[in-house]
């Protein structure tokens, strides 16, 4: 199985969004530019989230959009320097995002789950489970959600491996 073949692609739009979606649309845009595949499910929540049929879930704060994530396979990928950020081994895509950091001075943080994010660019990389094998499912969160402690603690946890709550730690 291929996590990249025949799926759309999206450009990151770092700090704005992703694809054709911009943090704080409201629920009705967010469905008008994803008019493809029918209705969101609503799946309620602190974040009002809903899920779209082509691997895209999207999750609200006050009514406008605050954080995208594409599913490993099914969603639309998106590409940082050149390497494709869905569908990966969730070590290696680590290690680029690392790499990355480095190279381009960006900020990291690790979420109590384990999971890594480049704050400047609104990107964190989850891991989700397809047949038994861990694959990246990355979020594009709007840049005060990850800079706040408050709502970086709370951030949508939906395909996520299970593990023991810790601090966030920079990286």
């Amino acid at each position: 199985m291929s996590a990249s073949d025949g799926r759309e692609h999206w450009e990151l739009l770092p700090g704005a969004g992703v694809g054709a979606l911009r943090f704080k649309m409201s629920p009705a845009d967010v469905a008008d530019a994803l008019r493809r595949g029918g209705p969101p499910t609503q799946m309620g929540g602190p974040y009002g989230q809903e899920e779209f049929a082509d691997g895209v879930s999207v999750f609200y704060d006050a009514g406008k959009l605050a954080c995208i994530a594409l599913d490993a396979v099914t969603g639309p990928q998106v590409l940082l320097a050149g390497i494709a950020l869905a569908g990966r081994d969730p070590q290696q895509a680590h290690q680029f995002l690392l790499d990355y950091a480095a190279e381009h001075g960006g900020c990291l943080l690790y979420t109590p789950d384990g999971s890594l994010a480049l704050t400047d660019l609104g990107v964190l990389l989850r891991s989700q489970d397809v047949g038994g094998v861990r694959m990246t499912r990355p979020l594009f969160v709007k840049e005060d959600w990850l800079e706040s402690e408050h709502y970086r603690d709370r951030l949508p946890l939906e395909g996520a491996p299970a593990a023991a709550p810790s601090p966030w730690r920079r990286a």
